[in-house]
C-alpha cells in the first residue's frame, strides 16, 4: 500500500456507517483502496440492500467527501457492493452455513397478528432485493402456509438426503403443516419439538440467505428456548397490539429474550388504528400508543405502526400478502419500511457489538 492509499484508509477512519459505534475501516465495510497518480478509487461492501437510498447516498458521498480531503488526491471515486453483514455463528450454532441471518418474530401473546407481520416482513424484505427464507416454528398453530396460498413447489427431499423446503412468492418456506393432515393436532412432549426443530434448521436445505424470517409461535415454551439453543438468533422483533392486556404479555416475551440473550431489534404495534374507506373516519379500536411505550419501558427502539384494514386480512386469508397482492397499496409501504428499519437494527448490532472471532468477519 503507497502512502497515498495509506492516507486514505486512515482518513475512512472518521467515516461511521448510520448509528454504527465504529468506523467503516474497523467494521470491514472498507474493503481495499487503488490509486492511480492523485485518481484513488475505494471498495465500499454496502452492508445491506435492504436500506432506503437516500441513507445509502448520504454514506456514500460521507466516504468520497473524507477521500477527496486527504492531500494528493485529485478524484475521488467509490465502487461499492453489497455484502450482507452477519456476525459468524458459534461453533454449536452453526447448522445452517448459508444462512447470514436469522431473526425471530415473536409475541408472547396470540392473536396480535404475528404471523401476519412475518409473512409481510419476509415478502417485504424479498422485495427489497435479498434472499429470504421464511420458516414456521408455530409447531402447534401453523398458520405461514396458509397465509401464503398455493406453494409452486412442495417440501420434498434431496438427492443428498436433506430436506427441501417448499416455495411460495419465490420464498423458501418449511412449516410442520407440509407433514400433518390439515385438521389434525400436534401433540408431542418437548424433546419431540427439540428433535422437529433441529431437523427444520439442520437437514433443511436453504441454500444461501441473507435473512431467515422465523415465526415463533405465543409464549415463552419449549420452541423459544429451542430456538434459542439451536439457532444463531441475529434479534427479535416484537409484535403488539396496543392495549393492555396485550403489551403485558409481551413484556414478558422481552424479558425471556434477553434472559436467552438475544437482542431486542425493536417493537411494532399492529392493528394500531382503523381508518373508514368510505368515509375516512380514523378509529383507535384497541387504544393506540400501546407498543411505543412498551418500546420505552424495556428501551428498544420502536419500530412502527400497522394499521387494521381489511386488505392485510384478506391477503392472509387468501394466500397473497399484501406486499405481493397490493405492492402499491399504503400497507404495502409500511412494511417495506419496517424492513428497512428491523434491517438497520440488526446491521447496528452486527457492526457495533462485540466481536466473535479475533479477526473481524462482519460482512461475508
Amino acid at each position: 500500500m503507497t502512502e497515498l492509499e495509506q492516507n486514505v484508509r486512515d482518513a475512512l477512519k472518521d467515516v461511521k456507517y448510520p448509528d454504527a459505534a465504529k468506523d467503516v475501516v474497523a467494521t470491514g465495510l472498507f474493503r481495499g483502496v487503488q490509486a492511480d497518480g492523485g485518481d484513488v478509487t475505494v471498495q465500499i461492501a454496502l452492508p445491506t440492500m435492504v436500506v432506503a437510498p437516500a441513507v445509502r447516498e448520504a454514506f456514500l458521498k460521507d466516504v468520497t467527501s473524507a477521500v477527496e480531503k486527504v492531500a494528493g488526491v485529485t478524484s475521488a471515486k467509490v465502487d461499492a457492493t453489497v455484502r450482507v453483514a452477519s456476525l459468524p455463528p458459534a461453533a454449536d450454532k452453526n447448522r445452517m452455513p448459508g444462512v447470514k441471518n436469522v431473526i425471530a418474530v415473536a409475541s408472547g401473546k396470540g392473536g396480535v397478528g404475528k404471523s401476519t407481520v412475518a409473512t409481510n416482513l419476509a415478502m417485504a424484505f424479498q422485495r427489497w432485493g435479498a434472499k429470504v427464507g421464511l420458516l414456521d416454528a408455530d409447531i402447534f398453530g401453523p398458520s405461514v402456509p396458509q397465509m401464503l396460498g398455493q406453494s409452486s413447489k412442495a417440501a420434498g427431499g434431496t438427492p443428498e438426503k436433506r430436506i427441501s423446503p417448499a416455495v411460495y412468492h419465490g420464498l423458501p418456506v418449511m412449516s410442520v403443516a407440509f407433514f400433518i393432515e390439515r385438521n389434525d393436532a400436534v401433540v408431542w412432549r418437548g424433546p419431540m419439538v427439540h428433535k422437529l426443530l433441529t431437523q427444520f434448521l439442520e437437514d433443511v436445505d436453504w441454500g444461501e440467505l441473507d435473512y431467515l424470517i422465523v415465526d415463533f409461535p405465543p409464549g415463552t415454551g419449549d420452541v423459544q428456548l429451542s430456538m434459542a439453543q439451536l439457532a444463531p438468533l441475529g434479534g427479535a422483533v416484537m409484535v403488539t397490539t396496543p392495549q393492555d392486556v396485550a403489551v403485558i404479555d409481551v413484556v414478558k416475551g422481552v424479558s425471556m429474550f434477553k434472559k436467552l440473550e438475544v437482542p431486542i431489534l425493536g417493537v411494532v404495534e399492529n392493528m394500531s388504528y382503523y381508518v373508514c374507506p368510505a368515509c375516512g373516519h380514523h378509529d383507535e379500536i384497541f387504544a393506540r400508543g400501546g407498543g411505543r411505550r412498551l418500546a420505552e419501558q424495556v428501551g428498544a427502539p420502536f419500530l412502527g405502526e400497522i394499521p387494521l384494514d381489511g386488505k392485510v386480512r384478506y391477503g392472509g386469508d387468501s394466500g397473497v400478502p399484501v406486499v405481493v397482492g397490493a405492492p402499491e397499496s399504503e400497507h404495502a409501504r409500511i412494511f417495506m419500511e419496517l424492513a428497512t428499519r428491523v434491517a438497520s437494527r440488526l446491521l447496528v448490532n452486527v457492526l457495533s457489538g462485540p466481536r466473535r472471532i479475533p479477526s473481524l468477519v462482519a460482512i461475508r
